[in-house]
C-alpha cells in the first residue's frame, strides 16, 4: 500500500507541473480573497477508505490465502482478525495503510476482519467483513516430535536433529515446510529433509553452537499437505542445547575420547563388535545419543529361543546409538579386552565405572563417532543424519537449499 501512496504522490505532483500557472493563480487568488475556511469546514476532509481481502461473505478461502487490509485516505488504526477457534496475527506496513496476516488460517472456520482507519482530520471510520474458509476433505496432524519434552528436562546435545512424523502421507510438502519455522539465539544455517512422504527432520549445516536457545513453531493448522487434506493444529517446541560434548573413538586402538568444549575430560577403553559376520561389526560413523537407560534386555535380532545364535542379556546403564541395536553400556566380563581387541556382537562395550560415568554425563544428541569398521552406518539407522554431506542433506528439501534461522524470541 505504501507504493499506492507513493503513486497518488507522484501523479499529484506531475499534475502541479502540468498545471503551474494554473495554480499560481489558484494561490494569488486565496490570498487577495482575505477569506478563511471555518474550523467546521476544515474538518470536513473525505472520509478513508478500507479494502479488505478476501472481500465480504467470500466463501471457501484457501487457509494459505493472506488476509489484507488497505487503508486509502487515511491510515490504519486498529486491525483485528477473529474467529471460534482464535484469532490471526499481522503485520502493518511503516506507513500504517497496509496490515497483511501472518501464517494460515483454519480449515472450515467463518472469520470477521474488524479495520478502524483514521483520516488526516483524526475522523475514525470502522469496516467489518467476514470470509469462510474451505471445509477439507481430510485432515492430517502430527503424530511425533523429537526431541521429547521429557529428553534431559530439554537439554540436549550439539548433534541434535528435529524429527516430526506425521499421522498421514504428505504430498504437497512445499504447503507444510514452508510453515515450519525456527528460531535459534545463535543462528545456524541448516535445512529441512524428507526421509519420506510421514517424515520430516531439520538439521543444522554444522553442529549447532553451545548453550544455544532453539524454538520450533509448526504452522500447521490449515497448511495444505494434498488434495483436500489440512493440517489440524499448531505446535511449539522449545530446548536448548547444552554444552559441545563430543566422543570419538577407534575400533582399531580400542579407546574413546571424550571431550567437552575442546578439552579431553575422559578416556574409556572400549571392546567392540568382533567381526566376521557383518552383524557382528560395530558401525563406523558420526552416531548420536538416543537413548539413556539404567536396565535394557537385549535379545539376538534374528534368532529365537531354541535358535542357535539366539541370546538373551541383561545389560545395565546403556546409551543407545542405532537402530540395529548398538549401545555403549557395562560389560564386566568383557573387560580383560577392553583396550585391547573386540569381542562383542556390536555393542561398544566398556567397565562398570565408565559405563554410569558416561551415562550420568551424556545428552540426547551428544555425538559419538566411530572409526575403523568396514560396516557404515546408514543415515536411517537411527540418527545417523550427519553421514549425509550438506550437499545430500539439502537435494531432500522440498525448499532446495538451507537457510538461516531466525532470531530467537522469548515469550
Amino acid at each position: 500500500m505504501a507504493r499506492w501512496g507513493e503513486l497518488l504522490v507522484g501523479h499529484a505532483i506531475r499534475v502541479s507541473a502540468h498545471g503551474a500557472g494554473l495554480l499560481a493563480l489558484a494561490l494569488l487568488a486565496s490570498c487577495s480573497s482575505g477569506a478563511t475556511a471555518s474550523e467546521g469546514e476544515r474538518s470536513k476532509g473525505p472520509d478513508a477508505k478500507v479494502t479488505i481481502v478476501p472481500s465480504d461473505s467470500a466463501g471457501n478461502v484457501t487457509p494459505d490465502t493472506p488476509v489484507v487490509v488497505a487503508a486509502q485516505g487515511g491510515t490504519l488504526s486498529e486491525v483485528s482478525v477473529s474467529s471460534p477457534k482464535g484469532s490471526l496475527g499481522g503485520t502493518r506496513s511503516a506507513d500504517r495503510t497496509m496490515w497483511r496476516s501472518r501464517g494460515v488460517v483454519t480449515p472450515g472456520t467463518r472469520y470477521t476482519v474488524r479495520a478502524v482507519a483514521v483520516n488526516a482530520e483524526g475522523k475514525a471510520v470502522q469496516v467489518t467483513s467476514s470470509f469462510t474458509t474451505v471445509t477439507p476433505k481430510s485432515a492430517f496432524k502430527v503424530e511425533n516430535i523429537v526431541p521429547h519434552k521429557d529428553d534431559t528436562g530439554l537439554t540436549v546435545g550439539v548433534g541434535m536433529p528435529i524429527m516430526i512424523t506425521f499421522d498421514k502421507e504428505i504430498t504437497d510438502r512445499v504447503g507444510v515446510e514452508r510453515n515450519l519455522i525456527v528460531q535459534a539465539s545463535k543462528p545456524v544455517q541448516g535445512a529441512w529433509h524428507w526421509f519420506d512422504d510421514k517424515s520430516v527432520h531439520f538439521r543444522p549445516r554444522h553442529y549447532w553452537p553451545a548453550n544455544t536457545k532453539v524454538r520450533l513453531i509448526a504452522r500447521l493448522a490449515g497448511a495444505h499437505g494434498g488434495d483436500g487434506m489440512y493440517g489440524t493444529r499448531n505446535h511449539v517446541l522449545d530446548f536448548k542445547i547444552g554444552r559441545s560434548q563430543i566422543t570419538s573413538g577407534s575400533l582399531n586402538r580400542h579407546v574413546m575420547r571424550v571431550k567437552r568444549n575442546g578439552k579431553v575430560i575422559r578416556t574409556i577403553p572400549f571392546s567392540a563388535g568382533k567381526g566376521g559376520l557383518m552383524k557382528y561389526h560395530t558401525t563406523s560413523g558420526i552416531h548420536l545419543a538416543m537413548s539413556r537407560e539404567n536396565v535394557t534386555v537385549m535379545t539376538s535380532p534374528d534368532a529365537g529361543p531354541g535358535d542357535s545364535g539366539y541370546y538373551q542379556l541383561t545389560v545395565y546403564n546403556t546409551v543407545r546409538i542405532s537402530n540395529s541395536g548398538e549401545y555403549v553400556h557395562s560389560a564386566p566380563w568383557s573387560v580383560g579386552s577392553q583396550g585391547n581387541s573386540n569381542v562383542s556382537h556390536g555393542c561398544v562395550n566398556v567397565s562398570p565405572d565408565n559405563a554410569k560415568w558416561f551415562l550420568d554425563n551424556t545428552l540426547i544428541g551428544d555425538p559419538i563417532i566411530l572409526t575403523g569398521s568396514p560396516r557404515r552406518l546408514e543415515p536411517l539407522n537411527g540418527w545417523g543424519h550427519w553421514q549425509e554431506t550438506w550437499r545430500e542433506w539439502t537435494r531432500w528439501s522440498s525448499l532446495g537449499a538451507g537457510f538461516t534461522t531466525d532470531s530467537y524470541t522469548a515469550s
